[in-house]
C-alpha cells in the first residue's frame, strides 16, 4: 500500500476498533445481566460468573463486526474527504479502485477473521459456557444449602435447614417428588453432605421418612442415620444438549440422523451451516455501502448526510433480510441458496455503481462536443 492508503486504513481500521470494542462492552453488559441468576440462585463466585459472561463475546463479535465496519468506514471516510484528503489522493492520480482498496481489503481481513470465529471459536466457547453452566446449577452444596430458606432443585426436590452450625445441617426438611404419585417426606435432626463412591450424599443424622403407599396409607420410618443420594438431581439433560450455535460445522451439515432430537432439528443445523458460511459476506457488504455513501458521488464540503442516510437505511435492510433468511432457512432448506444470493448480488451491485464512473472519484466525464464547464474543470 502507499503512503495515503496506509493512512487511511489506519483511520479506518482505528474507528472499527473503537466500535467494536464499544458494542461488544454494551452487548456483554446486556448478556451478563441474564446471568445474574448464577450468583444469586447458584450461589456462584464472580469469577465464574465473568467466565461464563466472557465466553459469548466471541458470538457477540461476530454479529457486531459487520456494523462496525460500516459505522467506522462511514464516520472516517466522511471525515477524511471533508477534510479533502481525498481529493488530494485524487489530485495525485489515484483511481477509485486504489482510494476503496483499504476500506475493502480491511473488510476481507474481518470477513476471514469472522469465518474463523464462526467455523471453530464460536463453537468451541459455546460448548465450554454451556458446561459451566450446567455445572454451577448442579452445585446442589452451593444452590441449596440456604440456612432458614426453602429452596428447590426444579420440582422434584425442595430442600429446607433451620441453620447451619460449621459444615453441619440443623433442622432439615427435605420433600422429594421425583415420584409424583408417593412423595416422600424426610425429617432430620442435622446433616452434612458427604462424598460416597464419588457421588455426593447427604448424611441425615435421626431422621424420619414419610411416604404415602400405594392404599394411600401413611408409612413411617426412622433412622439414626440416612443416605440421601443426590445424583439424580444434579442432572440437567436439557442444558447438556448442543443446540445449532453450538455444533462445529461438519456436525451441522451431517447430521445422526438416529439420533431424534438431530433428525427433528436437521433443517435448523443447515440453515446454521450457510449461515455460518454466509454471514461474513456481510463485511464486505457493509464496507462497500460505507464507500458508495462516501466516495460514490461528487465532492460537497458541506457533507453527504442524504447519501449516508440512504446506505444506513440500506445496511440496516440487508441485515434484517439475512437474519430472515435464516430463520425461514430453518423451515425450508430451499432458502439457503437465498442466503449466498443476497449478499453477493449486493456486492455486485454496489462494486458496479462505485467503478462504472470512471478512474477518478467524483470526477464527471466532459460532455461529448461540449467545453468543460468551470466547476468540470475545478472538479
Amino acid at each position: 500500500m502507499t503512503k495515503i492508503q496506509a493512512h487511511l486504513f489506519r483511520q479506518v481500521l482505528s474507528a472499527v476498533v473503537i466500535i467494536v470494542g464499544g458494542l461488544v462492552m454494551m452487548a456483554l453488559l446486556a448478556q451478563g445481566l441474564s446471568r445474574t441468576d448464577l450468583i444469586l440462585e447458584n450461589r456462584q463466585s464472580a469469577l465464574t460468573y465473568f467466565y461464563i459472561v466472557m465466553l459469548g463475546s466471541p458470538q457477540v463479535i461476530a454479529l457486531l463486526t459487520p456494523l462496525a465496519i460500516f459505522v467506522g468506514a462511514v464516520w472516517s471516510l466522511n471525515r477524511i474527504h471533508k477534510d479533502s484528503e481525498i481529493v488530494v489522493a485524487q489530485a495525485a492520480g489515484m483511481t477509485r479502485w486504489q482510494v476503496a482498496s483499504p476500506i475493502i481489503r480491511l473488510a476481507v481481513m474481518c470477513a476471514v477473521l469472522h469465518l474463523g470465529v464462526n467455523l471453530w471459536v464460536q463453537p468451541a466457547a459455546q460448548r465450554a459456557m454451556r458446561e459451566a453452566v450446567a455445572v454451577a446449577r448442579a452445585d446442589l452444596a452451593a444452590a441449596m444449602i440456604r440456612p432458614g430458606q426453602f429452596t428447590t432443585n426444579g420440582e422434584r426436590l425442595t430442600f429446607y435447614a433451620r441453620e447451619q452450625v460449621g459444615g453441619e445441617l440443623r433442622g432439615v426438611m427435605i420433600s422429594d417428588m421425583t415420584d409424583p404419585d408417593y412423595p416422600t417426606d424426610i425429617l432430620a435432626r442435622s446433616a452434612a453432605l458427604v462424598t460416597v463412591e464419588g457421588r455426593p450424599t447427604l448424611l441425615l443424622r435421626e431422621a424420619l421418612s414419610q411416604q404415602l403407599d400405594a392404599n394411600q396409607q401413611l408409612s413411617i420410618l426412622e433412622f439414626d442415620q440416612y443416605m440421601f443420594d443426590l445424583t439424580d438431581f444434579m442432572k440437567e439433560d436439557s442444558e447438556l444438549i448442543l443446540k445449532a450455535s453450538d455444533k462445529y460445522l461438519h456436525e451441522l451439515f451431517f447430521v445422526d440422523r438416529k439420533d431424534y432430537f438431530q433428525n427433528k432439528e436437521a433443517d435448523g443445523f443447515l440453515a446454521e451451516a450457510h449461515a455460518r458460511l454466509t454471514t461474513p459476506l456481510l463485511n464486505i457488504v457493509m464496507a462497500m455501502l460505507a464507500v458508495v455513501a462516501v466516495l460514490g458521488g461528487d465532492f460537497n464540503r458541506q457533507g453527504y448526510g442524504r447519501r449516508i442516510g440512504l446506505a444506513t437505511g440500506a445496511a440496516a435492510l440487508v441485515l434484517v433480510v439475512q437474519l430472515a433468511l435464516q430463520s425461514a432457512a430453518a423451515d425450508d432448506p430451499a432458502l439457503n441458496v437465498v442466503q449466498w444470493i443476497v449478499p453477493l448480488s449486493v456486492i455486485g451491485i454496489l462494486s458496479w455503481t462505485y467503478f462504472r464512473r470512471g478512474r477518478h472519484i467524483g470526477r464527471r466525464p466532459p460532455r461529448e462536443g461540449l467545453p468543460m464547464t468551470r466547476r468540470e474543470a475545478l472538479a
